[in-house]
């Protein structure tokens, strides 16, 4: 079984929390029983997750050796330069070394997402901006690192496709069986 499930804003992408106040998980979303999350989303990130009960096939979605391409939309603080695009495209280097290219783009114009709870900060005199960067690792808060490592600090991270799995019109804290 291979499920879909748009994580929202602030749950933790595990089915319990041991902090105190306990945090919320995924047990609260009606997933069936014996899935498990096939990789992770950042508390403080959204969108496609895979859940899965195939140990083979979840090692074939996370394992850096099969390169699946995870595509995120990410608001940034700022205007994107050509130079800081560049960076992006050719690979970061970041404290635990050097990261693979991106394909990187503007989304133009900002892409029709539902509200998050709570907003994304609003500052009238400093622009944001949103672009597509598709990955192929999955290094921990790698897109948010990246983005800083220019100088565009990452404000909101939607991630919107896994490999050919895509988020499409699913609704934050819904899923669906693929």
């Amino acid at each position: 079984m291979l499920i879909a499930f748009n994580k929202p804003y602030g749950v933790l992408c595990q089915f319990t929390d041991r902090s105190t106040p306990p945090r919320p998980t995924l047990a609260g979303f009606g997933l069936p029983p014996d899935v498990y999350a096939a990789g992770r989303l950042d508390h403080d990130s959204e969108g496609l997750l895979l859940l899965t009960d195939d140990g083979t096939l979840a090692h074939r979605l996370t394992d850096p050796r099969h390169k699946q391409l995870k595509t995120y939309w990410v608001q940034v603080e700022g205007d994107p330069q050509p130079a800081q695009l560049r960076a992006l495209r050719e690979g970061v280097l970041l404290n635990d070394g050097p990261t693979r290219p991106a394909q990187v783009h503007r989304l133009d114009p900002t892409p029709s997402l539902w509200p998050r709870d709570p907003p994304v900060r609003h500052r009238k005199t400093v622009p944001d901006a949103w672009l597509e960067i598709v990955i192929s690792e999955g290094r921990n808060r790698q897109v948010r690192r990246m983005t800083a490592a220019v100088g565009l600090p990452t404000l909101r991270l939607v991630r919107v496709a896994i490999g050919p799995y895509r988020l499409d019109d699913l609704p934050p804290g819904q899923w669906r069986r693929l």
